[in-house]
């Protein structure tokens, strides 16, 4: 058996490998392997960007659709991340489209991730300086993570911090004392139990006793109540004869008015007339008593006076 290796075979071998090996890297670098044409994005990120490395893939909905070609420092703000894209032509990118760090599985290798816009949200176009458009840039699950976890460990923190304030000292001794009160107090109603218990038994009691009053004074209140009732029937009967007796009185006051304006100027000149007459009478019965014959004569004729002679 022969067992002697063939080193030129083999070294051809291992050329032919390597050259297959950097033809395909340098295939895949032009183009992603077929000479797709590439659009440049950018994007903004302002979280640390640590496992992503040029080159790595960009996806849209988990399909490969391009790579990051650079990464940089953003010459504007110093806190933030500036990352250029080379994406395959036709991906539907929409202004309201949004990448996001992700990273693979456990191999913490990162990427990035496109999510697809609405349905009418229009494409994403270059600027009109031909810079490459902007994709907005969204925190990934571990920045949010993170910044949720630094709101909770400061507000953790700021709670030790009021606790220390309220247990100071001073508070420590107060509460202290407190307690020990508190104590002495338990103490001593443990050793009034029998007190407790017999104050609690007469106030059972009372309680009873005052169920059994309640329920033979039903009766009674009832009675009192249908007195009540009878009463108030009462006031409103004699509230009605009130009302009845006065429309009477004003009745009564309208005709005694009516009687004072309209019969008694009448009955004055009734009056009046009878006393004229009263003294004609009486005149005429002086001189009929006086000379009987004025009935038939007449009224005689009056005496002279002094100094009324007859004719000389």
């Amino acid at each position: 058996m022969d067992d002697k290796v063939n080193y030129a075979l083999v070294g051809t071998f291992v050329l032919g490998l390597g050259a297959a090996l950097v033809a395909a890297v340098l295939w895949l670098a032009a183009g992603l392997g077929g000479g797709r044409e590439m659009d440049r994005y950018q994007a903004v990120i302002r979280e640390s960007v640590a496992g992503l490395n040029v080159d790595a893939p960009v996806k849209y909905l988990g399909v490969d659709v391009g790579k990051v070609s650079r990464i940089e420092i953003d010459p504007h703000n110093s806190q933030q991340v500036r990352l250029h894209f080379l994406i395959e032509r036709g991906t539907p990118i929409q202004q309201d489209s949004a990448a996001v760090l992700k990273t693979q599985g456990l191999t913490g290798i990162a990427y990035i991730e496109l999510s697809g816009g609405s349905a009418g949200s229009p494409p994403l176009r270059p600027g009109a300086d031909g810079a490459a458009p902007t994709i907005p840039f969204k925190l990934s699950l571990g920045a949010r993570l993170e910044n949720v976890l630094t709101n909770v460990l400061a507000n953790v923190d700021r709670v030790s911090n009021n606790l220390n304030a309220v247990f100071d000292t001073g508070n420590q001794r107060a509460l202290r004392s407190t307690l020990a009160d508190t104590a002495a107090l338990a103490h001593a109603l443990a050793g009034q139990k029998g007190a407790l218990g017999a104050a609690l038994a007469d106030a059972a009691r009372t309680a009873q006793l005052t169920a059994r009053a309640g329920r033979q004074l039903e009766p009674t209140l009832d009675r009192i109540a249908a007195s009540a009732q009878a009463v108030q029937r009462m006031a409103e009967v004699a509230g009605a004869a009130s009302l009845r007796a006065g429309t009477a009185a004003d009745a009564a006051a309208s005709s005694a008015q009516r009687l004072d304006s309209e019969t008694l100027p009448e009955l004055a000149r009734l009056m009046g007339e009878l006393g004229r007459l009263a003294a004609s009478l009486r005149q005429l019965s002086e001189q009929t008593t006086a000379s009987p014959n004025s009935l038939l004569l007449g009224k005689p004729a009056p005496t002279p006076g002094p100094g009324e002679g007859g004719p000389p």
